[in-house]
């Protein structure tokens, strides 16, 4: 069996893309073509796939109908270390100690979809809180995050694996979930179950935790938490907000929603794309003369995510392609440079390498011992991607007020080096959010972030709301900072992150 094959490799990992001069309205006052939407994602999605490494053999787990070698495996528990070579490189407790699940939940707002997933047993203690990770893209699995970020495990040149000393699952039980659908190693037989926008992502990820909890009653009462970066900055509201009215309504099995945390996250549009020339001005990536013409630019921008949110349609890809244009021209300054982390510069055309992650996940031993059959590791979907680009423009965080006001922490980090979703957008979205605590938050003191006594940040706090900007990080902040990622983690479940003399974690 084999997912549909696409002419286009891929797409982005975790969430943007790269605009060449060519593909600009205007490069400061320079007119060129400007193309359609559907055709620019897809050359951004060529772009990117050769920058991060990542060659996914299909574009899409979409399967034929009626495959009879279509994986059926409900959830089994793995073991890592026997099958596939894990180290003990931290010298702490053996990897089997700890429980590790992967497997499928069928979506039943679906016609044939699976939605397949890691789940990892806390290192500490199983009454730790449950966390869920989602990637963006749209349309990256979320292994990107277990494998290079915060999970229990790194990969080796060799692709053995090795204990990550920061992983999150230190202080959680976490999960990741290859979402949407036909992404990772999710797949479907019905291409009417991939998603076009948040309603439909936030209900299968509802239905996804309803069945997880069935199937694990004993971590239904823990703390739950909702974590992610970049487009997940759309996903996770939506999902608390659909996760919160599921508890109000007593619609299945209460799920004890504690906060949500979105790291370098897109969440409201009209707000974030204002403030890419002032970014780029402060960092000094362009001119006051193009800051100026990019302020000019911004106000057909802004025009069409207003139509967008209003009217959704076409002005959503008004939107998608006008206000885009604003990040190619500041590309077109420092191209050859890292737009995650503008510190660095990419080497020839790899700004990061995570292709051992593919290498890994498509192994026969590996894809027998996860239960998934014949189905091939998707890392990017091109497909799913543009099947959300009408979602892209939409502003999410008008669903946060009532969160927030019921007392479901927000916590909003962003490190300070990221150009694509920068500390600067997220933190005006965050002061500029209606809400009874909107005054509060504004005048409260920003304080530091300490690990081992040293400043690793700079945050403000009042009621359920914390921003924090992370030093010396790009967009992917816990591979950029683990430790200081882990800390925040933990001391924000715990309540104790929003005062200036924070606790240090013991690792």
């Amino acid at each position: 069996m084999k997912a549909k094959t696409l002419s286009l490799p891929l797409l982005m990992i975790f969430f943007f893309f790269h605009l060449s001069p060519s593909t600009s309205k205007r490069i400061f006052n320079n007119p060129s073509v400007f193309s359609s939407s559907a055709s620019l994602s897809s050359r951004n999605a060529e772009r990117l796939i050769k920058s991060f490494n990542l060659t996914p053999m299909h574009d899409v787990n979409l399967i034929p109908k009626g495959s009879p070698d279509a994986p059926r495996l409900f959830e089994s528990q793995i073991d890592f270390p026997a099958t596939i070579g894990a180290q003990n490189a931290s010298g702490g407790p053996s990897v089997q100690e700890f429980g590790h699940y992967a497997g499928y939940y069928t979506l039943p707002r679906s016609k044939s979809a699976k939605m397949f997933y890691f789940f990892f047993e806390s290192r500490n203690n199983s009454t730790d809180p449950v966390v869920i990770w989602l990637s963006g893209g749209p349309g990256c699995s979320s292994s990107v995050a277990l494998f290079y970020e915060n999970g229990p495990f790194t990969i080796s040149e060799d692709l053995s694996l090795s204990r990550n000393e920061f992983g999150w699952d230190k202080v959680s039980n976490i999960i990741y979930v290859d979402q949407p659908v036909g992404t990772g190693f999710s797949y479907t037989s019905d291409i009417s179950d991939l998603r076009h926008d948040e309603t439909g992502v936030s209900n299968d990820l509802y239905d996804f935790l309803q069945a997880f909890f069935k199937e694990h009653p004993k971590f239904a009462k823990n703390d739950f938490y909702i974590t992610g970066e970049s487009y997940a900055g759309h996903y996770i509201p939506a999902l608390a907000s659909r996760i919160h009215s599921g508890n109000k309504k007593k619609e299945g099995i209460l799920i004890n929603l504690k906060g949500f945390a979105i790291g370098n996250g897109l969440t409201n549009p009209e707000i974030q794309y204002a403030a890419y020339g002032d970014y780029a001005l402060d960092m000094k990536i362009i001119s006051e003369s193009d800051h100026e013409s990019l302020k000019q630019d911004y106000v057909e921008c802004q025009s069409f995510i207003k139509k967008c949110n209003l009217d959704g349609g076409l002005d959503c890809d008004s939107a998608y392609e006008t206000c885009n244009n604003i990040f190619g021209q500041i590309m077109s300054k420092i191209v050859g440079k890292n737009y995650y982390d503008i510190r660095k510069k990419c080497v020839g055309s790899l700004c990061y390498d995570f292709s051992k992650m593919e290498k890994f996940l498509n192994q026969e031993n590996v894809r027998k011992a996860l239960g998934v059959g014949d189905i091939e590791f998707v890392s990017c979907s091109t497909t799913v991607y543009d099947e959300m680009r009408g979602d892209w423009m939409h502003n999410l965080e008008v669903k946060i007020p009532a969160l927030v006001e019921d007392g479901i922490n927000l916590l909003v980090y962003a490190g300070e080096y990221d150009l694509i979703c920068n500390w600067l957008g997220n933190s005006r979205w965050v002061d500029q959010m209606s809400w009874s605590g909107q005054k509060n938050f504004g005048s409260a003191k920003t304080v530091p972030f300490l690990v081992d006594g040293k400043e690793a940040g700079l945050m403000k706090s009042y009621g359920s709301l914390t921003f924090l900007k992370v030093h010396d990080a790009g967009h992917m902040v816990p591979m950029d900072q683990p430790k200081a990622s882990l800390q925040m983690l933990q001391n924000w479940m715990q309540g104790r992150l929003n005062t200036s003399t924070v606790p240090r974690v013991g690792l």
